[in-house]
């Protein structure tokens, strides 16, 4: 095999597909990115596989031989991306492959060998059962994501709530996640933004197009980087099929295991009436948030709000009996008896920052029931927030 590229392009792509590569391998071909070379196409084509999350990416290479091989995904990347921009030379001799071949990299500062392993030693990447692809607009996927990742669980014991729920219904995509302690739901459009004019757009209602499962949220967190660049005017292929996805785009492909069970009922756990109401300006909420955030830690994440309806203000507040106390004060608009409640101050950022509306709205009812937050325009989002009990 003897292919040459650009240094960009080999950097970008390992970038990508090293992210499915095990910090832990179970086993050591797994700690490897497979590199095949297509001499008729003159592309190269990169894979990295956990066994649960696998990705693929090609680019345009001059290929004068072609070949599979595998090498070590850090050593790799550590080495090209050390390299100067310009071209790249990556090589190998067909008759030492069976006795695992020194892979030589050539560029204009220096050569490097690495011992690399046979392409065919390397697991295949799961495939589906399907030629039919749903097809979901990036805008869309970009918007949910963000507003609901970041309430997935980290907890593996709860593995069905380490994922995002994805449901499809006719003209509506919606994304909901939740760890126990809070739960965003997001609800974009299912349909392009320019869809009357594309012709390759989907009869949203046609009830065969409606899906709901729940995927891993590590591998949305990896789709989510290949989408957010300059793609967003075009459309995600999901291929489903029993047990594993595949999403496409462009020249990447990613495949990951659905999450079995049955995702909680989160519809049933958002409140329809509230005796009290908080309208306040988001941006001021956050950098309140922030200033008093210097007297929490790991141990002490309480933060109070004080409504104070007669004053139309909302008083936030840390006490860190050791070290002091911070308050913040705000103006706001609120309906209702004033009273205290308190927050996990991260769980509560994170929700923030995660809505993109000016102003938002608080919902409440006791000291120790739900908490929703939406906001007053832009994203269809719901943020609910478990209070955390203030005991003084």
């Amino acid at each position: 095999m003897k292919i040459v590229c650009s240094q960009v392009d080999l950097k970008n792509n390992l970038s990508l597909v090293s992210r499915a590569v095990p910090s832990r391998p179970t086993h050591p071909i797994l700690a490897n990115v497979l590199l095949v070379a297509d001499a008729n196409k003159n592309r190269v084509t990169l894979t990295g596989f956990d066994l649960s999350l696998g990705m693929r990416t090609s680019f345009s290479a001059e290929v004068e031989e072609g070949g599979e091989i595998t090498l070590p995904a850090k050593l790799l990347t550590d080495i090209v991306s050390r390299l100067p921009e310009g071209d790249v030379s990556i090589s190998y001799e067909e008759d030492e492959l069976d006795d695992n071949p020194l892979v030589a990299i050539n560029a204009l500062s220096g050569k490097f060998q690495l011992r690399g392993v046979r392409g065919d030693e390397y697991p295949e990447l799961p495939t589906v059962e399907t030629e039919n692809a749903f097809l979901l607009p990036i805008n869309a996927l970009v918007e949910g994501l963000k507003g609901s990742l970041f309430s997935a669980s980290s907890d593996e014991a709860k593995q069905i709530l380490t994922g995002i729920h994805l449901t499809r219904n006719f003209d509506s995509l919606e994304f909901a996640a939740t760890d126990g302690h809070r739960l965003a739901v997001v609800k974009t459009s299912a349909q392009k933004e320019d869809e009357e004019e594309d012709e390759t757009s989907v009869d949203t209602s046609d009830e065969s197009q409606n899906f709901d499962m729940t995927i891993p949220a590590r591998a949305l967190r990896e789709l989510e980087k290949i989408i957010s660049g300059d793609k967003d005017n075009g459309n995600v292929a999901l291929y489903v099929d029993n047990g594993q996805v595949v999403f496409e785009v462009e020249e990447q492909h990613l495949t990951s295991r659905k999450l079995d069970g049955a995702y909680p009922n989160y519809n049933q756990l958002i409140p329809k009436n509230f005796e009290r109401t908080m309208v306040v300006d988001r941006k001021q909420v956050i950098e309140s948030l922030e200033r008093v955030s210097v007297f929490t830690d790991q141990k002490n994440t309480l933060v109070k709000f004080k409504l104070e309806p007669d004053n139309s203000q909302v008083i936030i507040s840390v006490e860190a009996k050791e070290l002091g106390n911070a308050t913040a004060t705000i103006s706001a608009e609120i309906t209702g008896e004033g009273f205290d409640i308190g927050f996990n101050i991260r769980y509560l950022l994170d929700g923030l920052k995660a809505l993109s509306a000016s102003d938002i709205k608080f919902q409440l009812n006791g000291a120790t029931q739900p908490v929703i937050i939406t906001p007053l325009s832009g994203l269809q989002m719901t943020y609910l927030i478990m209070p955390v009990q203030i005991r003084e």
